[in-house]
């Protein structure tokens, strides 16, 4: 099952990799190749621009299908919720961050480049096909430098769900990131009139980097759930954020008033553009927005990124546990599933069993927006409550995935299940849903 959350990800993820510093110094090469080759005929141009969508295409779905067959969707779970999978991750974030600072250049090997570039010639040139697929190929590999993070983070997304995620997440993402190409590629003339770099290209990639560095604080906190640390919380994480966003205005607003400078008094050029000061307002109100939900407030779909608040995780409700603290929302099972069933036989109610991860982007909006809805809350609330984490580090979390997986035949987050007092199904529910009603009439009707 794809969720439509990770659907609309990856193609927000394939759009914004087309801003990345790595694409517009491929323009000209790319006006190049098919100023050369796009063919005499305008269908040989559609073909031959089809072919090289093709080639950027199915670069990018190869790693997801690699990565499906090789690992499959047990295998990519553990793997993405490992503490040490989510700090490599979070280093490979600071390390293209400050390769966007200028502090230095990270590059394929000119070699590799440059032999795949003469053999997509070489058969660009004999009027096959073949040139226009390795050519986008070409500008996949030359572009990974930027889009890695994008791709990295659709994978670890899709270890969540099905073995099939990975594959479909990569297909929509490349989809989205070659149509623009396949348009432009149709058009040399047009691709040569696309802005070359200049000084916006490097505040581009400043802000890129500054953006880097909060997707980075994303899964340090990943791995701080895991291993238990609380110190990337909820809040540590927000305040952190909205201080990039006040940095990232700062950055454009200091970045106009250079270029101002450096273009004199008087006439158009002198004035502020008014697209970079609409960007500072935006991360402005973007950092005051962040800062409402210290107090716990849900933020709508931002709550997915989120880490969760620290009493609503096993650790923290042992905390509170030890020290006497009455919680303020529901009363949960954590991890505890024989004594959610002792209580449901005792009290003669059904168990909730809510399957979720530490690392589940899924899982954070459905606790943070559905469960909060006042009618939903009060369906809830008529359970027996059980949350059983099944991305963690040790035995235990095995055996609640290997439960789920025997029990329901499958391992997506988030799934609920409903049992009887003697561990047998009523009603299941797996994925994420925005309708209120769909869930309301599962919970009514597992009563």
């Amino acid at each position: 099952m794809i969720d439509g959350a990770f659907f609309w990800l990856a193609i927000s993820a394939g759009a914004f990799a087309l801003i990345t510093p790595c694409v517009f110094p491929m323009i000209p090469i790319t006006a190049s190749y098919f100023a050369k080759h796009g063919g005499e005929s305008r269908q040989a141009a559609v073909k031959n621009a089809l072919l090289f969508g093709v080639g950027i295409i199915g670069t990018f779905t190869a790693v997801g299908l690699a990565t499906s067959v090789l690992v499959g969707a047990a295998g990519m779970a553990r793997f993405a919720a490992s503490p040490w999978t989510n700090m490599a991750i979070a280093a490979m974030f600071v390390a293209f961050a400050l390769n966007f600072f200028g502090l230095y250049e990270i590059r394929i090997p000119s070699g590799v480049l440059t032999r795949l570039d003469r053999v997509s010639r070489e058969r660009g040139s004999g009027g096959g096909g073949g040139g226009a697929v390795l050519m986008g190929g070409t500008f996949a590999v030359t572009t990974f430098t930027c889009t890695a993070p994008f791709v990295g983070t659709l994978l670890v997304l899709a270890s969540q769900g099905q073995w099939q995620q990975p594959v479909v997440g990569l297909l929509v993402f490349s989809t989205t990131f070659a149509v623009p190409f396949f348009f432009l590629a149709l058009a040399p003339r047009m691709l040569k009139r696309m802005p070359s770099s200049g000084g916006w290209l490097k505040s581009v990639k400043v802000v890129l980097g500054l953006v880097e560095l909060g997707a980075a604080l994303k899964f340090v906190s990943n791995a701080d759930l895991v291993l238990g640390w609380g110190i990337f919380t909820r809040q540590v994480v927000l305040v952190s954020w909205a201080v990039l966003c006040v940095v990232i205005a700062a950055y454009i607003l200091l970045s106009a008033r250079s270029a101002v400078a450096a273009a004199g008094a008087g006439g158009p050029a002198a004035r502020p553009k008014p697209v970079r000061l609409g960007f500072a307002g935006g991360f402005v109100v973007l950092g005051i927005w962040l800062t409402l939900g210290l107090d716990g407030r849900p933020l709508g779909e931002i709550e997915s990124f989120l880490p969760p608040r620290f009493e609503d995780t096993p650790a923290g409700a042992l905390a509170m546990a030890e020290r006497g603290e009455e919680h303020d929302g529901f009363h949960w099972y954590q991890n505890d599933l024989d004594g959610a069933l002792a209580a449901a036989r005792e009290s003669g109610n059904r168990v909730f069993i809510d399957f979720t991860g530490y690392t589940c982007t899924n899982c954070r909006w459905m606790e943070s927006n559905m469960f909060t809805i006042p009618e939903v809350a009060e369906q809830l609330e008529r359970f027996v409550l059980a949350r059983l984490f099944t991305d963690g580090e040790g035995e235990v979390y095995e055996d609640q995935m290997d439960y789920q997986k025997e029990k329901f035949g499958t391992i997506a987050l988030p799934l609920y299940a409903v049992l009887d007092g003697e561990g047998e199904t009523i009603a299941t529910f797996l994925g994420l849903t925005r309708d209120r009603e769909e869930f309301l009439e599962f919970l009514k009707g597992a009563l």
